[in-house]
This record gives structure tokens, C-alpha cells and sequence, in this order.
């Protein structure tokens, strides 16, 4: 059945699906995150997203913690820079029951002073942390790269600087602008969607709008960094220009990088692992941070063979905007759609699947029709795509012994 949407007056959106499934599946998507953290307070979102599940109404954290276990309701979630996410499922008839929690944990939780130095101390361990994943420091460095000074350039757990200066005020404050304008609720259960609307108004349709106001990522594209590493790899990443969401070409651009990088049929595999054992990871890949599309491709190998690793693999891309075969298009294709079918298989998949939809295309996409348009591509159509798309100018990231030159590809430097 299509999923039906159901906007509230307070700017709370809810999407429901009904499914024949004895379970039920949740996602609240709050549109605050790292990227809102306040200038000098990097880390907030992070934290406060630790701190709601301290207590929330009447309950306490150990009281609302089992509130969930007695439901048998698993739960997840987190934030990234854009926002705060919770998720949920359990046994349809408790869907009530577990969207009334997690209506008091956004809405009026406890935030009590005495558990904030606590989990400051986890934020602080976890940027600690970082420092022994060579992986996490080139992707914070390339972000840096990219996104400049914006909210955009640190991680989740905020600056050792910002942690010091959140306080039990201000992290409420940061929390009081989040509310219902922007935020996204997607339900997929065995229920009427008159009932899951009514439920839904009854626990979230005086909700406050809040005040959080999208922040606009500005990606600069080229450049260079190097991380001094004593690892006996050099890993770098390479950031271009993607396509956006919103073009027609966004199933041409995906089934076009699953030729690239979807596995081991794939070309960077076969060129840059097969054919000369230069690195046991490589690929290349979308990324859509605040609804900006980029390219992104990452490798590891020996410090002596990583400028040929990166050559190698910007050789890569030069042929792969040449064309795909046919055989390259019948396998890319098929895995795409492979990846459509199963990824709307799952309630907790779909659930999910849809929130992203709605932040991302403001509507959601139903699995036939995503079918629908892969089925549609053609050899000529992804081809023709890929002879008029180009990523720009590179930006370069390497960690390790000596720095990568930044890519130099032939007519235009730094371009593919």
C-alpha cells in the first residue's frame, strides 16, 4: 500500500505505510544537528542527544530505560549534522505505548545537571579515539577541506574547546530550539492511518514549531592536506562534485559509480586490487551531506605505491566518463535494482528509508517506482550522462609517512 503523508498544522510531517506484519516500525527525524551546534560549543548536539534519555515526564532514566524493556521495544538512533534521530519497533500493539515515550523523551525531558560532566567525558574519550583511527581522522580532515570553518567541518563529538565551554544552560537552550517545524515522523505498521493520524495529533500536534532553521552547506572543491602519520599506509581521500538529488540523472549518476566501485566486478576493484595488488580497499562512492551531492573515493596502500594507487584510480575515472559496456550496464543495473528491493524489504529499513526520503526529496518514494526508473536507464542514457558529467576540481586528503601530490589528470589540473 502507498505510504500516505499527513502534514500537521505545527509543521511536524508524518508519513505512515501499511504493512501486513505483526510489528511495528518508527522513525522521528528532528531537523538539529552538529552543524547547529553553537560557535565555541562544538559537541552540543552530540551530547544532547545522550542527555534526553536521562529521564523524561514523569520518568525517571532507569524507569523510562525499562519502560522500553517491558514493551520489548528495540530502539535506536543518534545525530548527525544535519539532525537528531529516534528510532523504534516492537509488537503492533505497543505502537501506541512506545510513540508516547518518545513523544515525553523529545518534548519534556528531565536534563538533569548532575548527568552533563558524565557525558562530556564520553564526548572527550570518543574525540580521543579518533586519534587511533586513521580512517576517522582523513574523513574529519576532508570535511575540513570541503566544508571550510562551517558547522559542517567537525565531528560529532565537538572540539575538545567546545566541550569545555557546554554548560547544563546552554545545553538546554540548544535543545529548545528543536520542535515540530521541520521534524519528520514515518510509521510503517499493520494499522488504519486514521488511527496512527489521531495517535500521532493526540501525542505531537501541540508540539511547539521550534525555532531550528536549516543550515546550508558550501562545499569548496580542491585543495590539499596531509596528515602526519607514523602508519605504515598511506590512506588518502579524493572529494568532486556529485549530481544532485534532484536531478534526473540522480539513478544514471548510481547505477554509473556501481560500474565504478559496486563490488568485485567493479573497475577500481579489479584495476587498482586485481590486476596490481596495490591496495586491499578501494572505492568510490556518494556522499549527500545538507543536500549537497559529492563524489568521494578512498584507498590505502604502502607509502611507495599509493601516488600510483591515486593515479591509478583518477585513470579509473577518466575511462569510466568514456562509457560503460553493456555487460558493465546489465551488472550495475541489476545490482541496483537488487539494492532498491531489498533495502524496502525490512519495516525498519522502510521506516527509515522514508524519513530520508521526505528530508531529502521532500516526498516519499514508493519501492515500484524506484523499480520503475532504474528499469527505465538505458546504455545510450547512462552514457550520454556520463560523457557531460564532471566531478571538478578534486580535493585531496592523505594520511601517512609523506603527502600526495594533489591529482594532476592531464589537460585541466586537478580535474577528472
Amino acid at each position: 500500500m502507498p505510504a500516505h503523508t499527513h502534514p500537521l498544522p505545527n509543521g511536524l510531517t508524518l508519513a505512515f505505510e501499511r504493512r501486513a506484519t505483526p510489528g511495528f516500525s518508527f522513525h522521528l527525524r528532528v531537523p538539529l544537528g552538529s552543524a547547529h551546534d553553537p560557535v565555541g560549543q562544538e559537541g552540543t548536539a552530540g551530547v544532547v542527544e545522550e542527555w534526553l534519555y536521562k529521564g523524561a515526564g514523569q520518568l525517571s532514566a532507569r524507569q523510562f530505560q525499562d519502560a522500553l524493556d517491558d514493551l520489548g521495544v528495540r530502539r535506536g538512533g543518534g545525530s548527525d549534522a544535519e539532525a537528531t534521530f529516534f528510532s523504534g519497533s516492537g509488537l503492533g500493539a505497543d505502537l501506541g505505548a512506545a510513540l508516547e515515550l518518545f513523544a515525553e523523551l523529545v518534548r519534556r525531558p528531565k536534563l538533569p545537571d548532575s548527568e552533563l560532566p558524565v557525558l562530556l567525558d564520553l564526548a572527550r574519550q570518543d574525540l580521543e579515539s579518533l586519534q587511533d583511527s586513521p580512517a576517522e581522522r582523513l574523513g574529519l580532515a576532508a570535511r575540513q577541506l570541503v566544508f571550510g570553518g562551517s558547522g559542517y567541518a567537525h565531528p560529532g563529538s565537538g572540539t575538545p574547546q567546545g566541550l569545555s565551554q557546554i554548560t547544563p544552560a546552554s545545553a538546554r537552550a540548544f535543545w529548545q530550539r528543536s520542535g515540530a517545524r521541520g521534524s519528520i515522523l514515518t510509521v510503517v505498521a499493520d494499522t488504519e492511518a486514521q488511527t496512527i493520524i489521531g495517535l500521532v495529533e493526540r501525542l505531537f500536534g501541540d508540539w511547539q514549531p521550534g525555532d531550528a532553521q536549516p543550515v546550508k552547506p558550501q562545499p569548496q572543491l580542491g585543495g590539499s592536506a596531509h596528515l602526519q602519520g607514523d602508519s605504515q599506509q598511506t590512506h588518502f581521500t579524493f572529494t568532486g562534485r556529485g549530481v544532485s538529488p534532484h536531478s534526473p540523472d540522480w539513478f544514471a549518476w548510481h547505477l554509473a559509480l556501481t560500474a565504478l566501485s559496486g563490488g568485485s566486478a567493479s573497475r577500481l576493484f579489479h584495476a587498482v586490487r586485481e590486476e596490481r595488488g596495490l591496495a586491499y580497499t578501494v572505492h568510490a562512492g556518494p556522499q549527500v551531506v545538507g543536500g549537497e551531492a559529492l563524489l568521494s573515493g578512498y584507498a590505502a596502500s604502502t607509502p611507495q605505491r599509493a601516488p600510483e594507487t591515486l593515479d591509478v584510480m583518477l585513470s579509473e575515472l577518466r575511462r569510466w566518463r568514456q562509457g560503460l559496456s553493456q555487460a558493465e550496464f546489465g551488472r550495475a543495473q541489476n545490482a541496483l535494482m537488487a539494492s532498491t528491493v531489498f533495502g524496502s524489504e525490512s519495516i525498519r529499513s522502510r521506516s527509515g528509508g522514508m524519513a530520508r526520503d521526505l528530508a531529502l526529496f521532500g516526498r516519499v518514494r514508493e519501492p515500484g517506482e524506484m523499480r520503475a526508473e532504474i528499469e527505465l536507464l538505458t546504455l545510450e542514457r547512462v552514457n550520454a550522462f556520463l560523457e557531460s558529467y564532471d566531478p571538478g576540481p578534486l580535493g585531496l586528503v592523505s594520511l601517512g609517512p609523506q603527502p600526495l601530490s594533489a591529482p594532476q589528470t592531464g589537460s585541466e589540473a586537478a580535474h577528472v
